[in-house]
């Protein structure tokens, strides 16, 4: 089977992916922020002697031993935070399974950051698989808790659940037809947070947005499931009559996104930054049925092995800038012609 993020799911044409991460930390250890080097060792030795009685196929690898491409690579794939990779804190580790859905960061902001993933809108799926590992993890470690506020974590924000739904959403309709900024304003006023590619600080790519809840304090994991899945699929509703919009002016549309197929398909430099926004271009022209030269898997492909890092991982070597812009045309060729 592949990889969660080449697969097809549920409004993919809209909804890129979903992730549901709850934040945990253990008893008798003080949060990240003012953790001694030695207590996170015993943190991480302590989640290493479970991961057998854990299941799910995980692995426990240590940032320290990966090189950085391979941690890049992973940030790029929006498994772990670009922060959590750029650490040179010896003792922070991954648990991740092999078709990393599954990623537990250690001694990141918190001692435990569960993280689920899917393609698509799979938000109550995949709120009930990490709640699932979430069980079995608290039946081997005990958790901080406290009966009046409920998890226990380093950022007051994440106090009760610690659950934190983001749907990462692509909006070229909305963004074409001016109506961008009044869909994202209303989403802020339901109390939902709007972030960029990379999360918190980062900006949008691609007409490409991270949705995802700000309340965790006195609201269950089923309120907050419901609350995104409404909110999602109202983003998702009006993406669509956006997209209709467009599709009425056929000549114009059709015009545009084959200029970006056409420089995709010819080009033989291309930055990373302008083969996203031309992918975006691309990908909406998939979705719409415009361009029958390409499928769902392989807008998944040419999004992932352009990126810089999976670009070198997916040829086996270490480039420069210009020659990751040479080799990105090669790749999109060869990806296109597959």
């Amino acid at each position: 089977m592949s990889n969660w993020y080449l697969q097809n799911g549920k409004n993919s044409d809209v909804v890129i992916s979903t992730r549901v991460r709850l934040a945990r930390n253990i008893k008798g250890f003080n949060f990240e922020n003012k953790c001694k080097n030695e207590d996170k060792k015993q943190i991480l030795s302590k989640i290493e002697g479970i991961v057998p009685a854990l299941g799910y196929n995980l692995q426990l690898l240590k940032l320290k031993d990966m090189d950085n491409l391979t941690k890049l690579s992973l940030v790029e794939k929006h498994i772990i935070s670009p922060e959590f990779a750029n650490s040179v804190d010896e003792n922070r580790a991954i648990l991740i399974n092999n078709e990393e859905n599954i990623c537990i960061m250690i001694n990141e902001e918190d001692h435990l950051r569960l993280q689920v993933f899917a393609e698509g809108m799979a938000i109550e799926e995949l709120m009930n698989l990490a709640i699932e590992i979430d069980q079995k993890l608290e039946s081997l470690l005990d958790y901080e808790y406290s009966e009046k506020y409920g998890y226990l974590t380093a950022c007051p924000t994440n106090v009760g659940t610690g659950a934190r739904i983001s749907v990462m959403v692509h909006l070229p309709g909305l963004a074409e037809t001016g109506n961008l900024n009044k869909v994202l304003h209303i989403v802020n006023n339901f109390g939902m947070n709007v972030r960029g590619v990379y999360g918190e600080g980062s900006q949008s790519m691609g007409n490409i947005y991270q949705i995802s809840n700000n309340q965790t304090l006195g609201i269950s994991e089923q309120e907050i499931v419901k609350n995104m899945k409404i909110i999602t699929e109202k983003i998702i509703e009006q993406e669509k009559v956006a997209r209709k919009y467009l599709g009425k002016e056929q000549v114009r549309f059709e015009d545009k996104v084959y200029r970006a197929f056409g420089i995709l398909e010819n080009a033989r430099l291309l930055s990373s930054n302008e083969c996203i926004d031309l992918l975006s271009d691309v990908k909406l022209g998939t979705d719409m049925g415009v361009i029958s030269e390409l499928d769902d898997t392989k807008v998944k492909k040419l999004f992932l092995y352009t990126k810089p890092a999976n670009l070198q991982k997916y040829c086996g070597k270490i480039m420069n800038e210009n020659e990751r812009d040479m080799k990105r045309t090669e790749i999109i060729r060869q990806i296109i012609k597959e």
